[in-house]
């Protein structure tokens, strides 16, 4: 009997074809990540040996998905608190920068007016320094001169007791010589001296000294006339006081104003005190007006009283006396 042998196929497993579902393909086309880790898990299934079942691929798929997806989740989480951290760094350093630059700014500002302060008050404490220099120096000549001027009235003190001591000693000698001259028959009425000086406005100013000591020793009134006179006419300057009371020597001022278009050639002085009359006659002699003369009356001092020297006779020459 011929056994024939046969060979037995043992069936392999049918390959599972490699799928997609239409369903995934279709719900992972909106979304790209979801595409792209799809095509990767396909792909590295490709490469198998064999595919898996269709109900396990896509347990698998899903789980797959599912981590992919919360990984994303995950990462946008993260990527949007590293986007909130970077912003609040930001905003931190930005708000850092400006407070700092508006603190700066404001604390130069401050210190600016504390510098203008400074060199303000240093420019018046340097016045006030100045000032003060002056002031001392001024307040050390103030007593410079008060110790002169206090010296000065010292002297002017002792002077004024030495001239009163010599005006005493005068008087006395005065007193003396009269009561002598008197005890010897007194002296006579005369001129002791006399001038005549022009003014401002056709003006003249007068001065006359008259001497006289009678023999009883008394005084006596005396009364004074001026008179000028020309070719065919006089005119008689009035006197202010025209009487006087005479015991040694009076000294007889004034002034008066020429009478317009009178030209004097004369002037003749009368005088009669007691029993004695004189009359002295002068040649018009006047000078022409001084050039450092005021222009007006009423700028000029009053009429000097001093004794007239010897050196005014010049201006008016005596003629006849008697």
């Amino acid at each position: 009997m011929r056994v024939k042998t046969a060979l037995r196929l043992h069936s392999q497993p049918a390959r599972l074809l490699c799928y997609a579902p239409a369903s995934t393909a279709s719900t992972a086309a909106p979304n790209t990540i979801v595409s792209a880790l799809a095509d990767d898990i396909l792909a590295s299934d490709a490469t198998m040996d064999g595919c898996m079942p269709p109900t396990a691929y896509n347990s698998n798929y899903h789980h797959r998905i599912s981590r992919q997806q919360s990984g994303a989740s995950t990462l946008l989480l993260a990527l949007f608190v590293v986007a909130i951290l970077v912003t609040s760094i930001v905003a931190v350093l930005l708000g850092h920068k400006l407070g700092y630059q508006s603190g700066y700014y404001s604390q130069a500002s401050k210190n600016k007016q504390v510098i203008e302060n400074s060199e303000q008050a240093t420019t018046e404490l340097k016045d006030l320094r100045i000032s003060n220099k002056v002031l001392a120096n001024t307040a050390a000549t103030a007593k410079q001169e008060l110790t002169i001027s206090l010296k000065n009235l010292d002297e002017l003190r002792q002077s004024k007791q030495e001239l009163e001591v010599e005006s005493k000693q005068v008087a006395q000698l005065n007193e003396f010589y009269a009561d002598f001259i008197s005890e010897k028959g007194g002296m006579p009425l005369q001129v002791l001296g006399a001038k005549i000086e022009p003014l401002p406005e056709n003006a003249f100013e007068y001065g006359f000294d008259v001497g006289m000591l009678s023999k009883d020793a008394t005084a006596k009134n005396l009364t004074a006339v001026l008179t000028l006179q020309n070719k065919d006419d006089f005119v008689e300057v009035p006197l202010d006081p025209a009487r006087f009371s005479i015991q040694g020597i009076v000294r007889i001022r004034g002034r008066f104003v020429m009478p317009a278009g009178f030209k004097p050639l004369q002037v003749k002085l009368s005088l009669k005190a007691g029993n004695e009359e004189v009359e002295q006659l002068y040649n018009w002699t006047v000078g022409a007006m001084v050039d450092s003369m005021p222009l007006s009356l009423m700028d000029l001092p009053e009429v000097d009283q001093s004794p007239i020297g010897s050196e005014k006779l010049a201006n008016i020459n005596k003629k006849n006396p008697q």
